[in-house]
């Protein structure tokens, strides 16, 4: 009798430990909260890219404990091609998906991989999301929202806008400058809009996905989770409620300085000059609304931050805030009159550098690295910081020793990769590439604003042949769009427990 009850006692034991063990793995793993903001550059007070912009959640969310990559850059300085890259783990040399008009998922190498969300729930996460963390595409069945990806997906973006006090709106095609229409106003080549917002903050957009991020981080989950959250502003149109535009006195904005003859020195094969000044930037010349432009795109920025510091707080309020990896990224940035335009998909700093910020647990104060990380990079350094199998054939390179230890050894530069060229950034050296063979060099720490084109220089020659090692030799052509193929991808239901489409057992 005495032996019975203590194999029972011993198998009571080996339980309770079993469980224990399985408790402690499950508390180990980490959470991820990985926040996406659409088009927006390095105009945030953890950069310093612009002094003017006012960004108190992310000053406090860096300040109490984050890595600030302040060279950090895009795999391409478009929205489509660069969320397609970061979430595929593949450049576009690699996949073809060089345009919005792209879908991935008609990419190759796309096909037969998992994308990061779908990596995680193959290897025990719960994933969900909210707002734009893949780019949409149209389809013959509906819009592709890449809910295909999460076990879960919630839709608080409008088809349409948020409505805007027409009395304060401007719209360069419309022909409207602070509500006044004008034939003389309008313009076929520009399409920059702005104006305050008719809703309250609490009506907007991005808030209500703010707020569905609150919600969910007051769930009880039974596995970890990796939840994106996605915001659109400050992407145009730059139409956010007047308290943020009223955090700006125009008066003293004080907008990018800009260089008539900067495009002057930047030659084709042939000699001819390479580029010119945009619609946007000769509309916004002509009416003299460099001021209003850059307070507009602040406000936006402002504003976003505003509905970043709700998650923050309702992460940091909830139980999940000391097992929870945050990352907190642009897609790309993007030209406010720098280089005579406005927009972005350019190989110029304004284009290519974006905000990356990440926190892992148990980070106490702000650690800025100046290393060229790149967002391709987030996909490999996640599954790492997760404990997750290895994914041997991404293109970017895991930078989770840089968070052990910031001045760990890392060699590789920043490459960003638009349809008609490369961009290499290394250390103080920028370097840049055309198809056609179009070259541009600049010193960063000498010319931050990149003026002078060095690429003449015949001392600068060892330079060049070291950053042009860095680009793409064969670039994969461009992934056609063939709407009929799209039967199995249609809008997203309300119903938020939709489960992806794809079969993740067919994935690498």
């Amino acid at each position: 009798m005495k032996n019975r009850n203590k194999t029972i006692v011993t198998l009571g034991l080996l339980l309770f430990m079993g469980f224990a063990s399985i408790a402690q793995k499950q508390k180990q793993q980490p959470n991820i909260l990985f926040i996406a903001i659409d088009d927006i550059n390095d105009w945030v007070s953890p950069l310093e890219g612009n002094i003017q912009a006012i960004t108190p959640s992310m000053d406090k969310f860096t300040k109490e404990g984050a890595m600030v990559f302040k060279n950090a850059v895009c795999a391409a300085p478009i929205c489509g091609p660069s969320r397609s890259a970061l979430l595929s783990g593949f450049l576009p040399s690699t996949s073809g998906v060089y345009g919005n008009a792209h879908n991935m998922l008609y990419s190759d190498i796309v096909k037969e991989n998992a994308t990061l969300p779908e990596y995680f729930s193959k290897n025990g996460y719960h994933t969900l999301a909210n707002g734009k963390i893949f780019h949409k595409h149209g389809t013959a069945n509906g819009t592709d929202f890449g809910h295909w990806a999460f076990n879960e997906f919630a839709r608080a973006r409008r088809y349409n806008n948020d409505p805007v006090d027409k009395k304060r709106y401007t719209s360069s095609k419309a022909g409207i400058i602070n509500g006044k229409r004008n034939a003389d106003f309008a313009s076929k080549e520009s399409k920059l809009s702005w104006g305050p917002t008719t809703d309250s903050f609490k009506e907007t957009v991005d808030y209500t996905v703010a707020d569905w991020a609150k919600t969910q981080l007051q769930r009880d989950f039974d596995k970890p989770f990796f939840m994106g959250v996605g915001f659109i502003k400050p992407h145009l149109p730059w139409i956010v409620p007047q308290e943020f535009f009223d955090l700006y006195n125009l008066d003293s904005i004080v907008s990018p300085i800009v260089n008539e003859t900067d495009l002057d020195d930047i030659l084709t094969t042939d000699g001819k000059k390479a580029y010119k000044a945009t619609g946007e930037y000769k509309w916004i010349k002509k009416h003299g609304l460099e001021k209003e432009a850059t307070r507009a795109y602040l406000a936006s920025i402002s504003y976003v931050d505003a509905c970043l510091g709700i998650v923050i707080d309702a992460l940091e309020e909830s139980k999940y805030a000391n097992n929870t990896i945050v990352v907190v990224w642009g897609d790309h940035g993007w030209h406010l009159g720098e280089k005579q335009r406005y927009l972005k998909n350019t190989t110029w700093l304004e284009a290519v550098k974006t905000p990356l910020f990440v926190r892992v647990p148990d980070m106490k104060k702000a650690i800025v690295v100046d290393k060229n990380v790149s967002l391709i990079d987030l996909y490999p350094t996640l599954i790492e910081l997760s404990g997750l199998p290895k994914k041997q054939n991404l293109d970017g390179h895991s930078f989770a020793s840089l968070i052990d230890n910031p001045k760990a050894k890392w060699d590789y530069p920043g490459i960003t990769i638009t349809q008609d060229g490369t961009s290499v950034l290394l250390g103080k050296w920028h370097y840049m590439i055309t198809v056609d063979g179009t070259e541009q060099l600049y010193n960063i720490e000498k010319d931050p604003l990149e003026w002078e084109n060095l690429i003449l220089d015949k001392s600068y020659k060892s330079i060049v042949d070291n950053l042009s090692k860095w680009v793409p030799k064969n670039r994969h052509k461009s992934s056609k769009v063939r709407f009929k193929k799209m039967k199995n991808y249609v809008d997203a239901p309300a119903d938020p427990t939709l489960r992806a489409t794809r079969k993740l057992a067919k994935l690498n």
